[in-house]
């Protein structure tokens, strides 16, 4: 791995394969991450609480069996699980315009194909997070993460805006075919990769699979940085779905707004996702590892607040919208650079994928439950109304990081920190 110290992550051309599979399929996924929903208002009439039953349908898994597929992940090498991850996701998502071509597309479906792409969804993300440490050395790993975090970021802004072009051109089923390509894509730059993945380590004695999770799981809660970003995050994301889940139905129904105007909105406030990865580093060194993080929330926490202060259409209520997705885009992308290279820089690989399915059961699994209330608030209490709710509740999810070790943090540790042994019971 000395080559890639000296020469860069941008000379390396196993990581160059891997981040740029990743970035087309990202690509993708933000198509379909508009396009589903559209779905469901354009063709089937959907109503707030079925939208929210579709929007909780993707993340479930992330509440269900996120912490199993940690203990998975930790047992075998993890690029073949990202490859076949793809390849499942390419067949699920290519289904949708099949059955609209052959008739067949229902609302129910939809559900279906959501929850099976989370699966798998939720099998790859961990297992790329696990990956990336053995593909790179420890002291590249903001650089890595922020790469790919820009790609997530350039994703955020091309990709809803495109989506909203081929919804419009296409019907939002057919629009789904470039997610399904985009995933073939990252197949094969992932099967091109060249740098072998070492073997997983396997102890003496394999414990049982609660006993596994139960060891991810203490590390998590034992560390109080981790166990703090977590709960923060668990926070943010409930608010962030339920906001998401209600926007796109009050910009389609209230505002009348097109598929493509729903997508431009979002895709130029994503620049600010962009800018969040490239100033990541620029930011850290400034301030120091936690108070940048600190900064970093504090802009994406209070920003949502913009949307439902907006008075409704026209320049300045656009310009309102744009702004609050940009902010929260910058800040959520530079912690999210930085929050993750301090839990890959502290675990120890033989826990990495435990610890990664942990912090993502706890910062995810709120998604569904989001997606849920803010389908049943908006149409209980009105769409408007419940923007301004679950605005305001972002600024909750900031109490976890103050009273936290997080704003002392200097820099990342030089080493992971092992975990302490469990005695037996006698």
């Amino acid at each position: 791995m000395s080559g890639t110290r000296f020469g860069g992550l941008w000379r390396d051309a196993d990581f160059l394969k891997l981040w740029g599979g990743e970035s087309v399929s990202l690509m993708g996924a933000q198509i379909t991450q508009l396009a589903l929903p559209l779905a469901a208002v354009y063709q089937f009439h959907a109503s707030s609480t079925q939208l929210g039953v579709l929007n909780a349908a993707g993340f479930l898994p992330f509440l269900g069996v996120t912490l199993f597929i940690g203990v998975w992940v930790d047992r075998r090498r993890r690029r073949p699980l990202m490859l076949w991850s793809n390849v499942g996701r390419a067949l699920l998502v290519g289904s949708v315009p099949l059955c609209a071509w052959l008739g067949v597309l229902h609302i129910e479906y939809l559900y279906v194909v959501a929850l099976l792409i989370g699966v798998l969804t939720v099998l790859f993300d961990v297992s790329y997070q696990s990956y990336l440490p053995s593909l790179i050395a420890r002291e590249q790993l903001v650089d890595g993460n922020s790469k790919l975090q820009a790609s997530g970021s350039v994703a955020q802004i091309g990709g809803p805006g495109l989506a909203g072009l081929l919804v419009g051109w296409l019907t939002a089923p057919f629009a789904l075919l470039a997610n399904a390509f985009s995933y073939v894509v990252s197949v094969f730059t992932l099967a091109a990769i060249r740098r072998p993945e070492p073997e997983p380590e396997v102890p003496e004695e394999r414990p049982s699979t609660f006993r596994s999770i139960g060891e991810g799981l203490r590390v998590v809660f034992r560390n109080g940085s981790i166990r703090a970003i977590a709960l923060e995050a668990g926070t943010y994301n409930f608010c962030w779905m339920a906001l998401q889940t209600v926007f796109v139905l009050y910009a389609a129904r209230e505002l009348g707004m097109t598929p493509s105007t729903i997508g431009l909105i979002l895709g130029v406030g994503a620049i600010g996702s962009l800018v969040g990865a490239a100033r990541a580093n620029w930011l850290k060194n400034r301030l120091g590892l936690g108070r940048a993080v600190v900064a970093e929330l504090v802009l994406c926490c209070a920003a949502p607040v913009l949307i439902p202060l907006a008075p409704g259409t026209g320049p300045l209520s656009y310009a309102m919208y744009v702004l609050a997705i940009a902010a929260c885009g910058a800040g959520s992308t530079m912690s999210t650079v930085h929050v993750v290279s301090l839990r890959q820089a502290i675990t120890p690989d033989r826990l990495l994928g435990r610890v990664n399915a942990g912090c993502r059961f706890i910062a995810w699994g709120p998604l569904p439950l989001g997606a849920l209330l803010g389908g049943v608030l908006g149409d209980a209490i009105g769409l408007r109304p419940t923007l301004f709710v679950t605005s305001l509740g972002f600024l909750v999810a900031l109490l976890w990081i103050v009273f936290s070790p997080v704003p002392k943090l200097k820099d990342f540790p030089a080493r992971p920190v092992e975990e302490e042994p469990v005695p037996e019971k006698a």
